[in-house]
């Protein structure tokens, strides 16, 4: 079909853009305000260089070159910080999403491969824990305790499932209710939906479930999320927030002697390293972490390339040729 001009400018585009992103593409309301937010600051732009309300058909490679010296060199974060080449990117990729969303109703514009993202290091450098670090956290909340019980619970689940901290958060205590079974030897399976709103199963240990059962048989009270804010005295906020999980997890390890900055994310991270380390596939560990794209697992391989060079070194015979 071909294409048509459209004298409707290019920022009245965005909030039917937001529409096709939650209805055809299923992203998550997270990703969505990213690129609402990411994509204001390219209207911003246009009304910096006097063209607010410049139509889609008019979109330039000379704009699009000037607005990537712009994020790379001018724009500066809350902090006063200039992006990183990551963070360009985000912006560039909802840029590139949403002239992707008009070629696709025909509205004539520049192509989005026109867009070239900012070139990143080959690997990504990722944070992991050595399970010594791990095991050395897990011991420092008081389990005696409801709030101990509860972080215990908390770094047990991430450690044996590789959850991201938006899906842990978003647990319900009916979720998981199969573990009534007191089976002290099963691993569970719990189906959750996650990144993209896909729906993926996740695995939690025994000694995962063990503190689970532990923290739920000590609460009380019939709030619906699993993991809660024990000093709310509001009962509709009573969910945890991924920030106070993050204070905590980092609280924790700095107790534990820890030296390097822990988040959740590096529990995911070590999770999946220690799969790796283990002998699990890339396929296999792609799919445990939810991940949409086998390229997004790789950066682990390399965590891994000591490990396979020392098995070579130690059981490959070629000097003995």
């Amino acid at each position: 079909m071909a294409t048509r001009k459209s004298n409707t400018p290019l920022k009245e585009y965005l909030f039917p853009f937001l529409d096709y992103c939650e209805i055809e593409k299923g992203l998550s309301n997270n990703t969505q305000r990213n690129y609402q937010q990411y994509l204001n600051l390219f209207f911003k732009w246009l009304e910096r260089i006097k063209k607010p309300n410049l139509k889609p058909h008019e979109l330039t490679s000379e704009h699009i070159w000037d607005y990537r010296l712009f994020i790379a060199r001018t724009y500066k974060t809350p902090r006063g910080e200039l992006l990183s080449k990551k963070s360009q990117n985000y912006y560039l990729i909802a840029l590139r999403a949403l002239l992707s969303f008009l070629a696709e109703r025909d509205i004539e514009t520049l192509p989005a491969s026109k867009i070239k993202l900012a070139k990143q290091k080959n690997e990504e450098t990722i944070s992991f824990l050595d399970i010594h670090d791990i095991a050395a956290m897990l011991e420092i909340p008081d389990t005696s305790t409801k709030k101990g019980l509860r972080d215990r619970a908390i770094m047990e689940l991430f450690f044996s499932s590789g959850m991201r901290i938006s899906e842990l958060v978003a647990l319900n205590v009916d979720q998981l209710s199969m573990l009534k079974d007191n089976d002290t030897k099963r691993t569970y399976e719990l189906s959750i939906v996650g990144k993209g709103k896909h729906v993926r199963t996740i695995f939690i240990s025994p000694r995962a479930a063990h503190y689970l059962r532990k923290y739920l048989k000590m609460r009380r009270d019939v709030a619906k999320p699993l993991f809660i804010n024990l000093r709310s005295k509001n009962p509709d906020s009573t969910r945890l927030s991924a920030r106070s999980i993050q204070k905590m997890i980092s609280r924790t390890a700095l107790l534990a002697g820890v030296s390097k900055k822990v988040t959740p994310h590096t529990l995911r991270h070590t999770y999946a390293t220690d799969l790796l380390n283990h002998g699990a596939d890339l396929r296999s560990v792609q799919e445990l972490l939810g991940h949409k794209n086998v390229a997004t697992t790789q950066i682990y391989t390399h965590v891994t390339n000591k490990r396979l060079r020392d098995i070579h070194e130690k059981f490959h015979g070629g000097d003995d040729l």
